[in-house]
């Protein structure tokens, strides 16, 4: 067994050495916000937080883990200002890619400012969305970015 942080509580949970971090969130820990699409680190449906910085899931190996894991699952109170905006603006459709644009905007927006239309399309472009052509995604990310620093 092996000990994870996932989602601010301890984890012990069974890992082999291929287990990729995004198996063990699925398949051992029942966590299955965080998707499995192209399993090679090019769609970014699987991405999560490590201590806060966003990764994606399928080729990280859980073996090597030490840092703490923050799936969508864990984003609930933080990130509701962000999918209040997503569904305000439109921007999700299918909803498949929204769980990793979340967690992957929630860091996006932890950073100081100020915030522009160039910054957030560079951070969310690991993010592939086949659905909407990613202004809403962009448009909704900036809004609460400078929501939350006008609230700082």
């Amino acid at each position: 067994m092996t000990a994870l942080r996932v989602n601010g509580r301890a984890c012990e949970v069974e890992i082999r050495p291929g287990d990729t971090l995004l198996r063990v969130l699925r398949n051992r820990l029942g966590l299955t916000g965080s998707k499995e699409a192209c399993s090679r680190g090019e769609c970014g449906a699987c991405t999560v937080l490590l201590d806060g910085v966003p990764i994606v899931a399928c080729m990280q190996l859980a073996v090597l883990v030490r840092a703490e894991v923050t799936t969508i699952e864990g984003l609930t109170e933080e990130a509701r200002d962000l999918r209040e905006a997503f569904a305000d603006r439109g921007a999700f459709q299918c909803g498949f890619c929204t769980p990793g644009q979340i967690v992957r905007a929630s860091a996006l927006v932890r950073e100081p400012g100020p915030p522009d239309e160039r910054t957030v399309r560079l951070q969310m472009s690991g993010n592939v969305c086949r659905c909407t052509g990613y202004t809403q995604i962009v448009d909704a990310v900036l809004d609460v970015w400078r929501r939350r620093l006008s609230a700082t």
